[in-house]
């Protein structure tokens, strides 16, 4: 089990807090896998600095896929992509 550390800003800690949002899109640009512990940390962009604000929570799923997957590079780069949370 590791422990990851990541950058959050404000409106996305509350999200995460109350519980609404339970999920992250983020660059695999590092490793985590289920059993993990990812810790949030509020960062105020504004500041350019921490609020000293964490939120912790056990990785249960990653999914990792490449923009062009599914041979739609082109349309998620004009369209963007959806993160459905049921």
């Amino acid at each position: 089990m590791a422990i990851i550390k990541k950058k959050i800003w404000p409106k996305y800690f509350e999200l995460v807090k109350s519980g609404k949002k339970k999920f992250e899109l983020r660059l695999a640009d590092f490793n985590i896998k289920e059993g993990d512990i990812l810790v949030l940390e509020e960062w105020d962009p504004r500041k350019k600095k921490y609020t000293g604000r964490k939120i912790k929570r056990k990785v249960k799923y990653v999914l990792r896929f490449h923009l062009n997957e599914f041979g739609q590079k082109k349309e998620i780069e004009k369209k963007g992509l959806y993160v459905i949370q049921f």
